[in-house]
């Protein structure tokens, strides 16, 4: 699953201010019949605009071209919702020149991920064993890919003995799985679940030391239950864990929320943190999260979390404004992808792609990826 990372050699250069500039049809007069509708521009809202126009920004819709039509010129098509995009075939006009360009150095993408790893004393001794085993066992991910992203790890409970938490952290690293493995394997019980304040304490430690340039953070969460202070086991838990979860990505680090052998109560407040850590906004789908019900499927989950951010994150030199990002172009072998359902941006310089794009770019050896984004959309 990662051999498609470990080989990329594609050239990611995305013109930036130069992208060439397209007149809105909605100029003409008469006007056409499906401009200045009201459309909802957020990435993935279902179409509110006729058929062959597309939402702009300010939420009216508009087109520059027709099917067919000449209005995008050599080196460009019309997309089915009217817009101009580079047809792929390297003959395109180029940028305009009252616009130079603006070319991005291709990185890699290494990033940063911070494991929050729940030791309360309900993990003890079954839960705790195969969490370890799918991290830094032989074939645990972390073990796997050390060397692609820098791991770090934070073990979180609560003193039984003072009420206090208590923090067992090892500091990021590349090749850093014997440090995590000494770190899990120290620890036989614990106390209470103080999840609000171990995902607090991994937000701080980003902020102490932040990641390498162009490493984008990500926090995972692997808890079994419902979450509690080191001196309430009532409900007050549950509210500060979401509202940790909300700062985390407020400050630019998703977190990616593992339950662990999940009953019904506790299925709607992993659901609530997940959202919650991924930004989520009233109207859209609940974002994934990842519930296990044995030692295959925590593996599993792990898996797919850490070789998702590894292996489909693509980095930019320069940070676009999010504003303007659904009017950027991203090809990858040939195929022109859908901003929202394709692709996101991410921290304003990274292209993370997701669903079958993600699924292609790891399946391909030598991937061809191209990106532009439209004039004034850079953040210098």
């Amino acid at each position: 699953m990662i051999r498609a990372y470990l080989t990329l050699g594609f050239a990611l250069a995305a013109t930036a201010c130069g992208a060439k500039h397209f007149d809105s049809l909605c100029n003409a007069v008469p006007q056409p019949e499906g401009c200045g509708k009201p459309c909802d521009p957020a990435p993935g809202a279902s179409g509110s605009c006729d058929t062959g126009y597309f939402c702009s920004p300010d939420g009216t819709c508009d087109i520059q071209c027709t099917l067919g039509g000449p209005q995008c010129g050599d080196g460009y098509e019309c997309t089915a919702d009217g817009r101009c995009v580079d047809d792929g075939k390297g003959g395109g006009n180029g940028p305009d020149a009252n616009c130079p360009a603006v070319n991005f150095t291709p990185m890699p993408t290494t990033p940063s991920i911070g494991l929050v790893l729940d030791q309360s004393g309900s993990m003890f001794p079954t839960r705790y064993a195969q969490m370890k085993d799918a991290l830094v066992g032989p074939t645990g991910v972390v073990t796997q890919l050390e060397a692609k992203a820098y791991f770090g790890s934070e073990l979180y409970t609560c003193d039984r003995n003072t009420d206090l938490l208590d923090l067992t952290a090892t500091p990021r690293a590349l090749n850093n799985a014997n440090s995590i493995r000494t770190s899990l394997n120290s620890k036989t019980d614990g106390g209470n679940t103080p999840t609000h304040a171990a995902i607090n304490a991994m937000v701080a430690s980003f902020a102490a030391t932040p990641p390498p340039a162009g490493s984008p953070p990500v926090i995972v969460l692997a808890t079994d239950g419902l979450p509690n202070t080191c001196s309430d086991t009532g409900t007050g838990g549950k509210t500060a864990a979401v509202a940790a979860a909300r700062a985390a990505y407020a400050a630019g680090i998703p977190v990616y929320v593992l339950a662990i052998e999940p009953d019904a109560m506790s299925m709607q407040h992993f659901q609530d943190v997940a959202n919650a850590g991924q930004g989520w906004m009233p109207g859209q789908p609940n974002v994934t999260y990842y519930p296990t019900q044995n030692a295959q499927q925590l593996k599993q989950a792990f898996d797919t979390i850490i070789n998702g951010v590894v292996s489909c994150d693509l980095s930019l030199t320069s940070a676009i404004d999010p504003a303007q990002a659904m009017d950027g172009v991203v090809v990858v072998n040939g195929t022109t992808l859908q901003y929202g359902t394709d692709w996101v941006l991410v921290n304003g310089n990274i292209i993370r792609l997701v669903g079958n794009a993600c699924t292609t770019l790891k399946a391909t050896q030598n991937p061809a990826v191209s990106a532009s984004f439209p004039c004034g959309s850079v953040i210098l």
